[in-house]
């Protein structure tokens, strides 16, 4: 099921966009969920990066579309954003959020259902390689790939990240088990690190992004055994 946000202050084109989107799950066998909000600061208020795909007016009259953009954008890296609005100029600001593409008033179900196609295709891609963290005061989304390592601390986990470090709950053999397919591998029971991230091994620490991460005398060689794989997967 895709998850899909429509934002519009004007209920005849959130009712059209809602009408599209059926018509669209008609043709193409595709199932939503959809909520409607009639103004950007009712999606920013407690968002939690629970939407696949926004549909975004940029004009309304307490939170515009843009606005609003920028806010998700500080929790949700991920979510495909598609602007409704009825001025080209502002498809140029939308890079700045790194809005998908923007789709120009009166709607037309044809150029609305290209979008839309290029929205889940976006989606679907991105689905594998991205996983939910739950951190205090909400939920962010992560691409796997910007992972350098997690660490365990106490009753928390550490993503660090591309981003910066985010601290989340949960359990490392839980994450261990989410990540354990995508190259991630233990370097002693306090670290979890992504081995596309790993530069090389100096004093029996594994050296990411300049940083130094002890291998256990347990772990070591299962550590280089995994590591060496994984280094001569990416050459050939």
């Amino acid at each position: 099921m895709i998850k899909i946000a429509i934002v519009e202050d004007e209920s005849m084109y959130a009712e059209q966009l809602r009408d599209y989107l059926k018509q669209y799950e008609k043709e193409n066998g595709d199932v939503f969920d959809i909520t409607v909000y009639s103004d950007g600061d009712d999606i920013v208020h407690k968002y939690k990066a629970q939407f696949d795909i926004i549909l975004m007016d940029v004009e309304m009259k307490f939170m515009d579309g843009m606005s609003a953009a920028e806010e998700i954008r500080k929790v949700d890296t991920e979510v495909v954003i598609i602007f409704i609005t009825n001025m080209a100029q502002y498809a140029i600001r939308g890079y700045a959020v790194d809005a998908l593409d923007y789709v120009l008033k009166p709607v037309s179900y044809f150029a609305f259902s290209q979008r839309l196609s290029r929205a889940i295709g976006r989606m679907k891609k991105r689905e594998q390689k991205i996983i939910s963290v739950n951190i205090k005061g909400g939920t962010i989304r992560l691409d796997v790939a910007n992972i350098y390592y997690i660490e365990s601390q106490g009753h928390n986990l550490i993503f660090h990240t591309a981003s910066g470090d985010y601290e989340a709950s949960g359990t490392m053999k839980d994450v261990e088990d989410k990540l354990g397919e995508m190259n991630f591998f233990r370097g002693n029971k306090g670290y979890l690190i992504n081995l596309a991230h790993v530069d090389g091994i100096q004093d029996g620490c594994a050296m990411v992004k300049g940083e130094p991460l002890l291998l256990s005398r347990a772990r070591k060689k299962e550590f280089m055994e995994a590591l060496t794989k994984y280094w001569g997967e990416v050459v050939k």
